[in-house]
C-alpha cells in the first residue's frame, strides 16, 4: 500500500469513496444530507481542494486502486482576545473502502495527516464526528483523540405546525 498526495487523475475513484461516506451520512441524518443530483463532488471543488497549499489531501492506493483518503486543512485561530493564537489542523474527512475498514488503512492515513500538519506548523489536530458513527468515534479514541466540545441540535417547529 502506498500513501501519496491526491491528484486530479484520482477524481473518479475519489468520488466513489466519498459517495460511500456520503451515503452513511444520508442514511443516518436525512434531515441534513441528501442525494446529490450530479457527481458527489464537483470537479472544480476537488481541484480547488487538491491544489490548495493549506490542504493535505492524501490517498491510500493498493495495487493501483484507491482504498482510502484523508482530507486535512491547516487553520489559524481567529484573532480575538480570548483565544490563544495557534495554528492547528482539521480533518475535513477521511474514508476507507467499507470492506477494508479495520485493516489499519485509516490509522496510516491519519499518521500521514499528522505528519503533514506538523510540517505545516500545526500544533494540534481537530475533527468532528457524528454521534451515530460509533465505529469512527471508537477509531478516533483509539488514536488518542478526546472530546473537547459537543455540538447539539434540536428540530424547530414553525408556529403553524404547532397550532
Amino acid at each position: 500500500m502506498v500513501i501519496r498526495k491526491a491528484t486530479l487523475d484520482d477524481y473518479d475513484e475519489l468520488c466513489g469513496l466519498i459517495a460511500e461516506v456520503d451515503e452513511l451520512h444520508r442514511i443516518n441524518l436525512p434531515q441534513r444530507f441528501r442525494e446529490p443530483e450530479g457527481p458527489t463532488r464537483e470537479w472544480d471543488y476537488l481541484r480547488s481542494v487538491i491544489t490548495d497549499e493549506n490542504v493535505g489531501f492524501f490517498v491510500a492506493e493498493d495495487d493501483g486502486e484507491l482504498v482510502g483518503f484523508v482530507h486535512v486543512v491547516v487553520r489559524d485561530s481567529r484573532d480575538i482576545p480570548i483565544l490563544v493564537p495557534r495554528r492547528y489542523a482539521f480533518i475535513d474527512s477521511i474514508a476507507v473502502r467499507e470492506e477494508l475498514r479495520g485493516t489499519g488503512i485509516g490509522r496510516v492515513l491519519m499518521e500521514r495527516a499528522h505528519e503533514w500538519a506538523t510540517s505545516m506548523g500545526a500544533t494540534e489536530m481537530e475533527l468532528n464526528v457524528f454521534e451515530f458513527n460509533e465505529d469512527a468515534v471508537a477509531f478516533y479514541l483509539k488514536l488518542g483523540y478526546r472530546t473537547v466540545c459537543r455540538e447539539m441540535s434540536k428540530p424547530l417547529q414553525r408556529r403553524e405546525e404547532r397550532d
